[in-house]
């Protein structure tokens, strides 16, 4: 068997030219790509290899010989090693620049298609803005101590976090007390992962459980959400297993207080990650999609109703369409609880051929599209036969989103007319952004 070849230990010096879509530095040595962490564009710096590749090497800076204007301190302590957030290190205006280059170039490359204009960014707060997420826990027993975070960079491994910066403030810098929390627990090796759900007045934690706890844990279970005014959820098996541990009933929800709608969620259900960008970009979908009073709108990947409710303010009647039927059923009661009766919901296979079912006959003047990352490739085509005036498109990510606008352009009679990012994600290599195409007379 042939001996695995030695990464070399010995550090070497790069310029940076350009950075990847996960946030790494573009530099080249040999004739070959080096994909070096914690680099800007423009710099020189210092590194080390990580990996050794046939077409591309990986390494780590462990110096900066010449800085990026650009180049800020990270705000967090743990950046770097926690895998949360890759660009902290960058001026937060130069990550919006860079996430629009990298959708246009996606759009350019994959799509083959450019936009007749590009939107403002849609912006929010930078810090303490995450309001869903999943937190790894692990009790090392050689520490002593519970640990909680999110999974460090290129590392199965939970990272060690007293606080996280960018987590709801309500949370975040409790992280710690979390922690020392579960480490009294009798279930404390038993308890992998805690999902966070925030609405506007009340917290969520769903505490993953692989043992009943025991009478005197969910005692202090209670005791630290009363302390801090969280609702607490355990949760067995799968979702359908969740139950509330303390208040007896918990209400979780959200307002768009530009449409005087109030959602109610349960912990486990998909919601915007960032509330303050979510409330624009409910907006700004409305108003690119220009929905007068007569319009009929569809709306694909519906989810809650997030979009469907708001655009039900202002058209005849909007049909939302989800592949979740539990989502669904969420949706129906929302929009009798917003007495939303023009917002009608069915649940259907978005992946699949629809022409068979009533929804997808036509007849509407305007579609909105929110999937999921693998994005709407098989509804071009549905999409395109529905003969809509306007389309808006909402993404979270760059490539599927080039790729269904490209269909629509190129096969069928749609024109691209503006397309913008928002920072749903500051200081991560995710891009989120919305595009508006146009159907061509």
């Amino acid at each position: 068997m042939a001996k695995k070849s030695k990464i070399p230990v010995e550090p070497f010096v790069v310029r940076v030219d350009d950075l990847t879509h996960e946030g790494q530095g573009v530099a080249r040595r040999d004739g070959k790509a080096v994909f070096v962490e914690g680099a800007l564009p423009g710099e020189e710096v210092r590194c080390v290899y990580t990996a050794r590749r046939s077409r591309r090497d990986e390494a780590r800076t462990v110096e900066v010989l010449r800085a990026a204007p650009e180049r800020i301190e990270p705000r967090c302590a743990h950046f770097g090693v926690c895998g949360g957030c890759t660009l902290q290190h960058l001026q937060p205006t130069e990550q919006l620049a860079v996430k629009q280059r990298w959708l246009l170039d996606s759009l350019t490359h994959i799509g083959k298609v450019r936009p007749e204009q590009v939107l403002e960014p849609m912006i929010g707060p930078l810090w303490g803005y995450r309001r869903r997420a999943r937190l790894g826990v692990k009790h090392v027993a050689k520490k002593g101590r519970t640990l909680i975070g999110f999974r460090e960079r290129h590392s199965p491994f939970v990272a060690d976090l007293r606080r996280c910066e960018v987590l709801d403030e309500r949370l975040g810098g409790l992280l710690e007390p979390l922690a020392q929390l579960i480490d009294t627990l009798s279930i404390r090796d038993r308890l992998p992962q805690i999902e966070i759900a925030g609405g506007d007045e009340t917290m969520g934690l769903n505490f993953r459980v692989l043992a009943p706890p025991s009478a005197e844990d969910r005692a202090q279970l209670q005791a630290f959400g009363e302390r801090h005014g969280f609702a607490l959820y355990l949760q067995p098996g799968g979702p359908d297993s969740v139950r509330a541990l303390w208040p007896e009933q918990p209400e979780l929800g959200y307002r768009l207080p530009d449409f005087d709608l109030d959602l109610k969620f349960q912990p486990w259900h998909f919601i915007q990650i960032n509330a303050a960008i979510n409330r624009q970009l409910v907006g700004r979908a409305c108003e690119l999609l220009q929905v007068g009073p007569e319009d009929r709108v569809l709306d694909l990947f519906c989810g809650l109703g997030n979009f469907t409710l708001a655009l039900a303010r202002r058209a005849r009647e909007v049909v939302g369409v989800e592949g979740d039927a539990s989502l669904v059923e969420w949706a129906r009661h929302n929009a009798a609880r917003n007495n939303a009766a023009n917002a009608i919901f069915h649940a259907a296979d978005l992946t699949g051929d629809p022409r068979d079912q009533g929804w997808a006959r036509g007849g509407y003047e305007r579609v909105l599209l929110d999937p999921p990352r693998s994005g709407a490739l098989e509804m071009m085509p549905w999409v395109a036969a529905l003969g809509a005036e306007r389309v808006v498109y909402v993404s979270c990510h760059p490539a599927t989103l080039a790729r269904d606008v490209g269909e629509l352009v190129h096969r069928f009679t749609y024109r691209l007319e503006s397309v913008g990012v928002l920072d749903m994600f500051p200081h991560t290599a995710h891009v989120e952004s919305m595009a508006v195409l146009v159907r061509r007379v």
